[in-house]
């Protein structure tokens, strides 16, 4: 008997009225805003504009959504063009199949796309963007969960997933374990690494998204490994874990060569990003120097002080004449040359 387990969601899809919210299709957008937000905000940092990484996004995430399902049907093409396969199924993205490697890969030809009509290094948004892609697919691992599909092999652990049982697709009810949690937490544990490394060591160059790759596929390679889900096998392993280990020496090679040949960090990312940071400031320090003036918590201008007038409750005083007494504490501390100026200065002429 099963003591304790995470329990799987009676279906993916809620209704309202006759609009369907699907789970794992939520959970691909929140991990897409995430991503965005947390790139955002990394890519001022770093001296861009604000908005810039959405303005490319634009086009990285149409690309990668499709590269994400080419890979998908290409690798698992059966249930799509096999002997009773269904061509039109391979369309159905809310239904759960999106590749990682052919939606990193497509994705940065988008991204590339984007990045050239703005005159931005592609390997300077891409270390922008790094850590809010490990988190974003932290997320979008939970659209698994929604779907009961990816698990592992059956076990009998506390935090063992609970699978129901569906004859129509084959499905065998049970206890699993809940690779998509394995991912998610390892996703999470990748964005904390790149972000530190990125501060401790000052990357640049690409070197953020190479260290994103190679750390998410050390740990890609044991969690597919762990799954029981259909799948080719080459030499006994399968192929996305084939995949996981090529592309974990690709992104190690590429961070030892870009270290040896383009030490540190891009100093511009954004041409023009800095001036108008700059301009910007200058306006900002322009204002609240008038804010100051005018609040009188500034400078004093004794020489411009106007005399009282008989509203003020008191007698008028001319403008020239003797020095009254709300005159002398102003020009009591006055050099005999302050005192000499002529009378349309603001200052009284000394008799």
């Amino acid at each position: 008997m099963d003591l304790a387990f995470i329990p799987s969601p009676s279906t993916g899809v809620v209704y309202l009225g006759p609009v369907p919210l699907r789970g794992y299709a939520f959970c691909i957008i929140i991990g897409v805003f995430v991503g965005v937000w947390l790139g955002n905000k990394r890519w001022v940092q770093r001296g861009g504009r604000s908005g810039t990484v959405a303005d490319i996004a634009v086009w990285a995430v149409p690309f990668g959504l499709v590269g994400g399902r080419l890979y998908h049907v290409i690798t698992t093409y059966e249930p799509y063009f096999g002997p009773n396969g269904h061509p039109l199924d391979a369309f159905k993205v809310w239904q759960g199949g999106l590749g990682i490697w052919g939606a990193v890969a497509l994705g940065a030809v988008g991204a590339w796309i984007g990045c050239r009509r703005r005159g931005i290094p592609l390997p300077a948004y891409a270390d922008a963007l790094a850590p809010g892609l490990a988190l974003g697919q932290a997320i979008g691992r939970w659209g698994n969960w929604f779907n009961q599909e990816l698990y592992g092999k059956p076990t009998d652990v506390p935090w063992a997933l609970k699978i129901s049982s569906d004859p129509a697709i084959g499905r065998i009810g049970g206890t699993y374990h809940p690779t998509f949690l394995y991912e998610c937490l390892w996703c999470i544990g990748v964005a904390a690494l790149v972000i530190w490394a990125d501060k401790r060591f000052r990357l640049g160059h690409g070197r953020v998204f190479a260290l994103y790759v190679a750390a998410y596929c050390a740990g890609r390679a044991w969690i597919e490994y762990m799954r029981v889900d259909e799948a080719h096998h080459i030499l006994g392993l399968r192929l996305n874990v084939w995949t996981a280990l090529i592309v974990f020496v690709l992104a190690v090679a590429y961070f030892v060569i870009s270290a040896k040949k383009a030490p540190g960090r891009e100093a511009v990312v954004e041409p023009g990003a800095q001036e108008d940071a700059d301009a910007e400031g200058a306006g900002s320090a322009e204002g609240a120097e008038g804010e100051r003036d005018g609040d009188g918590g500034g400078k004093v201008s004794v020489e411009k002080a106007s005399p009282k007038t008989a509203s003020d409750g008191e007698a008028a005083e001319p403008a020239t004449g003797e020095a009254g007494d709300a005159e002398a504490g102003a020009t009591a501390e006055k050099s005999p040359e302050d005192t000499a100026k002529p009378a349309g200065s603001g200052s009284t002429k000394k008799s």
